[in-house]
């Protein structure tokens, strides 16, 4: 389960980093208001109202009836991010996050013994004895 979600997860953010950084280019027509063609990176294929206009060259005045529209949205350029980008605070951070978190996995050369100070306590009866335990 934890390996599912680490995977999806990594596509995700793969997928959602492709795209913030591409460029798209969206093309519509528009014949008479309505829209005939959507075409993503390249132009939109017309309806082919232009071209009986120009057989119709007898006409003085042309009536425009198609249209096309195009926008663009930009992706980002600059991903790069440097150490003096961030604030005072967002630094302090970082440091003592990264101090703490490689901490953990310095090895001990020695477990700490909690109760180095303090003697074992005096026993008065042996308890393996009075029950008549014994290890064979």
């Amino acid at each position: 389960m934890k390996q599912g979600f680490h995977h999806i997860t990594s596509v995700f953010l793969a997928i959602m980093l492709l795209l913030s950084t591409v460029s798209w280019t969206v093309d519509k027509h528009l014949c008479m208001g309505r829209v005939m063609d959507v075409s993503f990176f390249m132009d939109a294929e017309d309806c082919g109202m232009e071209a009986a206009m120009d057989a119709m060259s007898d006409q003085l005045t042309q009536n425009q009836c198609c249209d096309n529209e195009s926008f663009t949205v930009t992706g980002q350029d600059d991903l790069k991010l440097t150490w003096f980008d961030l604030d005072l605070e967002h630094r302090i951070f970082l440091i003592a996050f990264s101090q703490t978190y490689l901490e953990l996995f310095v090895p001990l050369k020695e477990l700490p013994v909690s109760n180095e100070k303090y003697p074992p306590p005096i026993l008065v009866k042996d308890i393996h004895v009075l029950d008549q335990v014994f290890l064979i």
